[in-house]
């Protein structure tokens, strides 16, 4: 008989993809890490942004305001798509065969927070 048939009640082989992982929670673990202070930084920063253009009035206080909200805006959205990156890595099953479908989500979350923090900056109209 083959290795994979079913006789006398007993499970079938399985490869050494369908393993599991011992080490599948340090990518996750590693870009938690480095993520949510990343995450954290960018929101201080775009939030204490406004205080730029204090000293700003007329069409420069507005065309300031009216970049910001739509850099704010952008900001939220790359970093709310960061944590379901962030989470997407935590989540993927522990098996060797999804190794690196793990560590390529481990390292897209805190890639994206960087290029939303870029992007925030250049949006924003600086005075």
């Amino acid at each position: 008989m083959s290795e994979n048939s079913h006789d006398s009640g007993s499970t079938p082989a399985t490869g050494p993809t369908h393993a599991p992982d011992p080490r599948a929670w340090v990518a996750p673990l590693i870009a938690t890490i480095v993520t949510l202070p990343m995450g954290l930084v960018a929101l201080l920063v775009g939030g204490l942004s406004p205080m730029a253009c204090d000293s700003c009035n007329g069409a420069a206080a507005d065309s300031f305001h009216d970049s910001w909200t739509t850099a704010w805006t952008a900001l939220w959205i790359g970093l709310i798509l960061a944590l379901i990156v962030l989470i997407a890595s935590w989540a993927v099953p522990h098996q060797l065969r999804n190794a690196a479908r793990r560590v390529g989500l481990a390292l897209t979350a805190p890639t994206v927070v960087g290029v939303t923090f870029v992007a925030f900056m250049a949006l924003v109209d600086w005075p």
